[in-house]
């Protein structure tokens, strides 16, 4: 997938979970759209490092010093890993996953990146 412009269905989806985290009132909703985000985002470069910016910036937001270094090792990553195709699918992005482990996808998402 990399390479290639994000199909509109995928960027669609992908700008909904990014703005639903943004408007979300409760903290874990917004974690939660950005997990999502993340999933959809890996293959993409620039989208995959913009969301990690995002979860740097709600870590930061919430002080939460553990998650805002972690997201800065992914931000640092996350361009070269799309880039690459090395990335690990339906992993959700946080500072307590490991970069590399692979998670299971949510079946909605998993079925609209199968079609990009």
């Amino acid at each position: 997938m990399t390479g290639r412009p994000m199909p509109i269905r995928v960027r669609a989806a992908y700008c909904a979970e990014m703005r639903a985290a943004r408007t979300a009132a409760d903290p874990e909703a917004r974690w939660r759209h950005l997990e999502r985000a993340h999933i959809i985002s890996q293959p993409w470069p620039w989208p995959h490092t913009r969301n990690h910016i995002a979860m740097f910036a709600l870590a930061v937001r919430q002080r939460d010093r553990r998650e805002a270094f972690g997201q800065v090792v992914r931000i640092i990553v996350a361009a070269p890993g799309s880039a690459l195709g090395r990335y690990p699918e339906g992993n959700t992005g946080r500072a307590g996953v490991g970069l590399t482990e692979p998670m299971p996808m949510p079946a909605d998402l998993a079925e609209l990146l199968q079609t990009a």
